[in-house]
Order: C-alpha cells, then sequence, then structure tokens
C-alpha cells in the first residue's frame, strides 16, 4: 500500500514522495516544478544494462544503459539515447603487400617486385556503443611462370568508415608495366614502368630502361622502387615507414625487391618488410607476414627453367585508446597490450572493436 512522506516546506511549496512495494517512488511538487538549482552535486539516475530496461516502460523515463554506455530516454515507443559520449583513438591500416612477378623459361629477364600495401596513420574520434568493423587485407599471390601476366595485387585493409588502405600492386614480367595499389608494383626487366601508388598511402614502382636484364623494385610507403637500366642486377623495393603506435617503433609497407639476371646483384627489400630479391634461377621471396611488404620476383632464367614471384605480406589494423576508455569488446582474436596511458588493440586478422 502507498504512503506519503511529507518532505516539509521550502517558500511556500511542498514536495511530496510517495513509494510502494513495488519499487515505485513518487515526487510531486505543488509548483509542478522540482528544482534542485541550489545544489552542486549531481543527480544519479538508473543504471543497468539493456536487458535490465523496465518491462513496461512509459514516456519519459530516463535511465543510464550500461551495455551501451549512454543515457537514454524512453519516448513513448523507443528508447532513444539523449547523448553521444566519445574519445579520441589513434589508428594505423596497412593493406596487404602486392605479389613478385615471375618469369618464364628461354632466357628472360627478372620482373619487377611486389608494391607495398597502402599505409595510414591518424587520429579519429570513435563514439561509444558503436562497433566498428575491421578487415586485414592479405598479401597478393606471387606471379606464376609466365611472361604476360603480372603478380596478384594485396587486398584493402579497412577500420570501419575511418580508413581504407589499398592493396599493393603486383609486380609485372618482362616488357610489362607494373600494376598500381597503395604502392605501385614494378615493372618488368626488358622495358617498362612501374605501377602508381595512392595518393597519401604509397609511391609509384620502378621502372626499366635499356633492356635491363635485372627487375625493377616494387614501391613502398615512403620512397620509389628501385628502377633499372642496362644492368643485370636488380632494383631495391621502396622504403616503407616506422610507426610507435604499439609504444615502441616498428617499420611497415616497404616494396619487394627486383632480383637479378646471370651475374647481377639482387635488389634489397624495402625497410617494413619487403622482401629480399634473388639470383639468377631463383624463385622469389614472400613479403613479411602483417607488415603489407611487398613480394620479390622471382630471378632471371638466362640458363632455361622457370621462377615464381614471392607473396605479398598480409597487412594489419591497430587501434590505441585510453584504457580508461577501453570497453574489452572485441571478435577476430586481436592482441592487446597497454602503453603508458593507452591500450593498443592489434588485429592480424578481420575482427571488431566495440567502442
Amino acid at each position: 500500500m502507498a504512503s506519503t512522506i511529507s518532505a516539509g516546506t521550502t517558500t511556500g511549496t511542498a514536495l511530496n514522495m510517495s513509494g510502494d512495494t513495488s519499487g515505485t517512488l513518487a515526487l510531486t511538487a505543488s509548483s509542478g516544478i522540482i528544482d534542485a538549482s541550489a545544489t552542486t552535486g549531481a543527480l544519479t539516475v538508473p543504471t543497468g544494462t539493456t536487458a535490465q530496461r523496465p518491462a513496461s516502460p512509459v514516456a519519459g523515463q530516463i535511465r543510464y544503459n550500461t551495455s551501451t554506455a549512454q543515457t537514454e530516454i524512453y519516448s513513448g515507443a523507443n528508447w532513444i539515447t539523449i547523448t553521444t559520449q566519445t574519445y579520441s583513438a589513434s589508428y594505423l591500416v596497412v593493406a596487404g603487400g602486392g605479389g613478385g612477378s615471375g618469369t618464364a623459361s628461354g632466357g628472360y629477364a627478372a620482373g619487377g617486385g611486389g608494391g607495398a600495401g597502402g599505409y595510414l596513420t591518424s587520429t579519429t574520434t570513435l563514439s561509444t556503443g558503436v562497433v566498428y568493423t575491421i578487415t586485414v587485407g592479405a598479401g597478393g599471390a606471387g606471379g606464376a611462370s609466365s611472361t604476360t601476366a603480372s603478380a596478384g595485387s594485396g587486398t584493402n585493409s579497412v577500420l570501419g568508415s575511418i580508413a581504407t588502405a589499398i592493396g599493393g600492386g603486383g609486380g609485372s614480367p618482362y616488357n610489362t608495366n607494373g600494376v598500381s595499389g597503395g604502392s605501385g608494383g614494378g615493372g618488368g626487366g626488358g622495358a617498362s614502368s612501374g605501377g602508381s601508388g595512392t595518393s597519401g598511402q604509397g609511391y609509384a614502382g620502378g621502372g626499366c630502361t635499356g633492356n635491363s636484364g635485372g627487375g625493377p623494385g616494387g614501391g613502398g610507403a615512403t620512397a620509389v622502387g628501385g628502377s633499372v637500366s642496362s644492368s643485370f642486377s636488380g632494383g631495391n623495393g621502396g622504403a616503407g615507414a616506422s610507426s610507435s603506435i604499439t609504444g615502441s617503433p616498428v617499420s611497415y609497407a616497404g616494396g619487394g625487391a627486383g632480383s637479378a639476371y646471370i651475374g647481377g646483384t639482387p635488389g634489397t627489400g624495402g625497410a617494413g618488410g619487403g622482401a629480399n630479391g634473388v639470383s639468377n634461377g631463383s624463385n622469389g621471396n614472400a613479403g613479411s607476414t602483417n607488415t603489407g611488404g611487398g613480394g620479390s620476383s622471382g630471378g632471371g632464367t638466362g640458363g632455361g627453367g622457370t621462377t615464381t614471384g614471392g607473396n605479398g605480406g598480409s597487412g594489419v589494423v591497430i587501434l590505441s585508446v585510453p584504457t580508461a576508455n577501453y570497453t574489452g569488446t572485441t571478435t577476430g582474436s586481436p592482441t592487446v597490450t597497454t602503453s603508458g596511458s593507452n591500450t593498443i588493440i592489434k588485429f592480424t586478422s578481420s575482427g571488431s572493436y566495440t567502442a
């Protein structure tokens, strides 16, 4: 049975409180206004999960939802969020690197190294309760024994609607231009141009003039791939970029090197997972896993035989959020560490983070 408790009179206006065994407490004021403006503390509203919402809500009810970290009010038809809480986060998004070119038999020059995956890093604002889907791009397949088909490009890495890094371009075989991508793949030995990079994400692959037997290098996050001219040596992969988002510097998105023809020197992979080149007649090396590094091309085949290119390295997505805001709600089994006052969430495969 409900009871009424007199709360006294302030400036002639009574405030009454009534409660019952159901847990309902009613406050009424004869003026129609409940005024707490003279206080300096806070009003604590009911707090609970989404599952703990009232079974039969009525319009105007307000509560803090711990499942979504939002304050909500019932409109009479739906629960509506009335606050949008946000916090700042840093991110690194690197796409998969391109594969290096293969080489066919018959005395062909080496092909180009794979371009690095696109590299993006910045800060953003995350909204609490929002699910951010993460896609980690795969590396492109190394080129088969062919004089016409370029190697596979890497696939994109994506952080929600915030950032999309473009997969690295594949390296190309003899007399074929490199494939464009986050960073461009190297062109083939003989005569070619490198594939173009994506503005703000990476650089072009190297090209070839003078009918060189060595293959050009793929582009990297901070430099173009090495070009070749009238030489049996391969071009170097373009340099990647260093990030300290995890708390210590690590390089990502290096271009794959071009490989050598008979008697030449293989190119060196770009810092950041780019694969080193190989000598005449050898298969190319793969770019490093979860760096977005490009694969190196197969060596030239002056003595007959065939070679294949190395696969590109897979990409990575890393978030750094204030530990005070970290929710712990993820999918996809990311690696979670701390650095100073931040929590680092490193995705080496696809998943999600709920802010």
